[in-house]
């Protein structure tokens, strides 16, 4: 090998990472022996340098990608070897730049511009990742980097889109040889793209303005639908997978108002919008803007005009609460429970990559309009500043970029194990030690203990800025509730709080402080509550709706058995106030949980409630220890009835504060179900076995069916099930006190799980049972035997009752008749079908469903076309279409496990990530909605506090531009459906 001075991985003189697995290295090493027979500089590396070869071969077994990037990036891999980084990189960059040129001046077609854009993407993308594994640059290099690329890429795409317009006679450059100069076009890079701190797997945010006035343009009046149509190009030429990959996935959200503009808005418009309607989350994502590409001179020009929009003339603490919110994420605060490791999101969780940027957002929009020192783009450079200004101490400063690139360098190893936009750390034991490998960690347990530290600190610093922001705002006023009469002056200072109804609240505070609640009764627990009530009321006056929240509070008070413990925790963990504030103003359902039944509170005390999610297993042995105690049936019933609401509503809360997300909280509803159905099984087969006896040969087993099937139950779901049993062909009556007949027998015995199940006591219903999904639906026996089921699904049933078996799985029962159903359901599953007939039915089905139950509106995100009907019967499609029954050998997959296995198979990827994409948004949407109340969701009449929880769950800034993603979504997943099973007419659709 070459010994060249600034030669990259020439210079290494160790290895910091190591191959995940040791079996990976000879395998990896022969893919590179092959690769170096055309690689003069690689070959004489892996020959000579034995801390080459370590690297590579470790890159290689860590990263997916990169491998995978080996062979068509070779030349740079060779130049690596021999030149410096910098140099490699420049190269790719000036080809990223001018992938728009020719050599005739002409414009290119855009397949040329997409190719040579994801060669240099690959490129860069290659280096970068290689280097920044061997330790050789770090995180600010990188970032810098992979911006710079998306520069070069967005700006020549626009000059190839400008120069096209000119030769169509759309347009009229001044030069054609530098299109963008003078053009009025401004593209402004936003978020990490604008700061210059782009992750390796990086969205690119942009928006793009346009001067009607500009002498380039020669029509005023079809500017508007032209600069659409080039931006929808600009965005396919950038993001469309072809079979060079992509270049960058590219969001023009952030545009004014996107729901109902056009994606790029005249300048003087988008001027007008910010200056009247614009928001403070607005004005939080222009301080990173920045021109990247267009005309850069009107870019600049443009965010000049901004400044005072962004950054006001006065010191701005009221824009605290809404910078705040904009994270929507209440556990954010200090000392909610411990940070778990495990499937923690590195940007948005707590301790995160977001609160070290609002951290310092924050007190800019606060100071920036006094202090133009403090209007910087970059995070690092901001803390600086901060510092220098005397905002933040030095120490603060420094754990916080300390931590910002530790965070970053974590999020770059995510993304590069197999270039996905993901920022959450793995599940498993296995995956989190590819991360710590590619950290440079020796194991998981010093990675964890370092990144606990990180988040730990970056938690802390987040909270005590707020904290003091708190003092600052100054104290409330007169808070007197003393005696018969309202004060005066209490009331002025609870309509400044936020109440439109002091007297009332008034009224609720004095029955507190008199003692009439079992909670209150005691003079000690009065005595906390009066020093609770400022803070409590402040934090509820800041909720919509105050009033009703604070009422619903009230109401879940005079249920309490005492009140002394829960007054004194929230007096020590501000956290759980505003959890409490949370549910009762955004959530009725849960609300009137906890006035019904206050036992379930007792979870929220927990402090680990927030940090993770226990297992299956954790999970069982609780109910198996608080079932124990019961003395007979129906107490067991009861006690079953508690347990799984209280589980229910604590996986409510996970979900309701965004420690997890809908499809864990799924999940995690679904886990719950199984055990309750396991062990009412359990109660029921005892109760009739002391009556009945038993059949010889006699075995159940509970078929799961539905969202229950594929483990994506929500807060409010009834369960789907199929009761299977056998028994020995010879068996006569049951053998106990008083025998009964094989089928008499088990159909008492579905008859008392359904029961057991739904009947009301007084710790109300377990789950609603829905049974019409056995066979012959509600005209055939409630309980089934295996034979006659499985001969019922091979001679009789429809195609839809095949695509409710891909949901299928069993719960609960014997473990030999288990493992018979499986098979028995995996082999109707592996028939062949007549591919014509498949989608005929399915396309009919659905039509069928839509002229019967059409949807309400757009938030009948089940119904809706495009809705999780047409995903779910996309994924059934898929299923019945794969003919293997491989897919379910790990157990039932859910909808999204069955679309992403099998989707690639019969879509482009594309259509594949946009419907997953779909269902996540829809079922994170869903499953707040359903945790909060009960019947449809109407944004009109709906609590607002949920309105913000749902905006959360999109991840998006307000309802309207919810909506947008809504209505874009469903549509492009009816097109796709509509591609993959085609259209058809409501039929009769037999059996349905």
């Amino acid at each position: 090998m070459q010994d060249e001075k600034g030669a990259v991985l020439g210079a290494l003189a160790s290895c910091p990472i190591r191959p995940l697995k040791q079996g990976d290295v000879r395998g990896i090493l022969a893919d590179l022996r092959d690769l170096a027979k055309s690689a003069p500089a690689l070959k004489a590396a892996l020959d000579a340098e034995a801390s080459v070869r370590d690297v590579l071969v470790a890159a290689c077994s860590l990263s997916s990608y990169l491998r995978d990037l080996a062979l068509p990036c070779l030349e740079t891999l060779d130049a690596l070897l021999t030149r410096p980084l910098d140099a490699v990189l420049a190269e790719a960059l000036v080809a990223a730049r001018n992938a728009w040129k020719t050599a005739e001046g002409r414009a290119a077609s855009d397949g040329e511009v997409m190719a040579r854009l994801r060669r240099a993407k690959r490129q860069v993308a290659f280096a970068v990742g290689l280097c920044d594994l061997a330790g050789l640059i770090d995180g600010r290099q990188a970032t810098a980097a992979l911006s710079d690329l998306a520069d070069a890429a967005v700006a020549a795409t626009i000059d190839h889109l400008l120069l096209g317009a000119h030769e169509a006679g759309q347009v009229r450059l001044a030069d054609p040889a530098d299109p963008a100069a003078g053009s009025g076009v401004v593209v402004l890079g936003m978020g990490k793209h604008g700061a210059r701190e782009l992750n390796y797997s990086s969205d690119i945010d942009i928006v793009v303005f346009y001067d009607p006035d500009a002498p380039v343009i020669l029509d005023q009046d079809k500017a508007p639908e032209m600069f659409a149509r080039l931006m929808r190009r600009l965005v396919r030429i950038l993001q469309e997978r072809s079979g060079d990959g992509y270049c960058f996935r590219t969001d023009l959200r952030l545009r004014p108002d996107p729901g109902s503009t056009p994606l790029a808005i005249p300048v003087e418009a988008a001027l007008i919008y910010y200056e009247g309607r614009g928001q403070n989350w607005e004005r939080a994502a222009y301080i990173k803007a920045r021109p990247v590409a267009g005309d850069i001179r009107a870019g600049e020009a443009f965010l000049r005009e901004l400044v005072p929009f962004v950054f006001r003339k006065y010191l701005d603490y009221a824009a605290i609460a809404d910078i705040h919110s904009i994270k929507r994420q209440i556990h954010a605060h200090k000392g909610h429970g411990e940070i778990a490791v495990k499937g923690h999101n590195i940007k948005l969780g707590r301790g995160g990559i977001r609160e070290i940027e609002f951290f310092v957002q924050t007190q800019q929009l606060i100071a920036g309009g006094r202090m133009p020192e403090l209007r910087l783009r970059g995070t690092e450079a901001m803390l600086a500043a901060l510092a220098k200004a005397g905002w933040i101490d030095e120490e603060t400063a420094r754990e916080l970029t300390t931590a910002y690139w530790f965070l970053r360098n974590v999020e770059h190893r995510i993304q590069m194990v197999a270039d996905e936009q993901s920022h959450t750390l793995p599940e498993t034991e296995a995956e989190l030690k590819r991360i710590a490998y590619m950290m440079g960690f020796a194991d998981t347990a010093g990675f964890s203990a370092a990144l606990s530290k990180v988040l730990k600190t970056v938690e802390r610093r987040y909270a005590q800025l707020f904290e003091q922001e708190r003092k600052l705002s100054g104290e409330a006023g007169n808070l007197v509730f003393t005696g018969q009469s309202d004060d005066p002056d209490t009331l002025k200072t609870l309509a400044t709080l936020g109440f439109e109804r002091p007297a009332d609240i008034s009224r609720i505070i004095r029955t507190w402080h008199y003692g009439r609640y079992r909670a209150t009764q005691s003079v000690e627990a009065r005595e906390r509550l009066t020093e609770l009530t400022p803070e409590l009321l402040r934090v509820f006056g800041q909720s919509k709706r105050a009033d009703e929240a604070l009422a619903r509070f009230d109401s879940f008070l005079s249920g309490l058995p005492a009140g002394i413990q829960l007054f004194s925790l929230i007096a020590s963990n501000p956290p759980l106030l505003k959890l409490i504030v949370n549910i009762m103003s955004a959530a009725p359902r849960l609300a009137d949980i906890i006035a019904s039944r206050p036992h379930v509170f007792d979870g929220m005390l927990d402090p680990r409630l927030l940090a993770e999610l226990p297992t299956r297993e954790d999970t069982r042995k609780r109910m198996a220890a608080f079932v124990s105690g019961a003395r007979h049936y129906e107490e067991k019933l009861d006690r079953l009835r508690i347990f799984a609401a209280e589980q229910r509503f604590l996986i409510g809360v996970r979900l309701l504060t965004g420690a997890i997300t809908g499809a864990r909280a799924g999940r995690a509803f679904t886990a719950v179900a199984d055990l309750v159905i396991e062990a009412a099984l359990e109660a029921v087969l005892g109760e009739i076995e002391a009556v009945h006896g038993r059949i010889e040969g006699g075995r159940v087993a509970v078929l799961g069916m539905g969202k229950l099937g594929s483990h994506e139950l929500t807060a409010g779901s009834d369960v789907d099930l199929i009761l299977l049993y056998d028994h020995d062909d010879a068996a006569g009556d049951s053998d106990g006190a008083k025998p009964i007949d094989a089928l008499r027998y088990f159909t008492r015995i579905t008859q008392r799980l359904i029961a057991a199940l739904s009947a009301p006591t007084a710790e109300g219903v377990l789950y609603a049972v829905d049974m019409r999904l056995r066979p012959s639906g509600n005209k055939g026996p409630v309980a089934t035997r295996l034979g006659a089921f499985a001969k019922y699904q091979r001679e009789e049933a429809w195609t839809w009752e095949h695509m409710a078996l891909t949901r299928a799985r069993v719960i609960a029962g014997d473990a030999g008749l288990a493992a018979e159903t499986r098979a028995t359901v995996a082999t109707l599953l592996s028939a062949e079908r007549d591919p014509a007939t498949l989608s005929s039915d399915v396309a009919e089905m659905r039509a069928l469903i839509e002229t019967e139950k059409p949807p309400r509106d757009l938030w009948d995100l089940k119904l809706i076309a495009g809705g999780l009907v047409d995903i779910e019967f996309i994924a059934q499609f898929l299923a019945l279409s794969a003919g293997s029954a491989a897919i379910w050998e790990e157990g039932t997959p859910s909808t999204a496990e069955v679309i992403a296995r099998l989707g690639p198979r019969r879509m482009m990827q594309d259509d594949t990530d946009r419907v997953l994409e779909t269902l996540q948004l829809f079922t994170e949407i869903s499953q707040i909605i359903r945790l909060c109340i009960d019947g449809p969701f109407d944004p009109k009449e709906a609590p607002a506090g949920l309105i913000d929880l749902v905006c959360r769950a999109a991840d998006a800034p307000d309802l309207r531009a919810t909506e947008a993603d809504i209505r874009r979504l469903s549509t492009a997943t009816r097109t796709i459906f509509r591609a993959l099973v085609g259209e058809k007419k409501a039929g009769r659709a037999k059996g349905a």
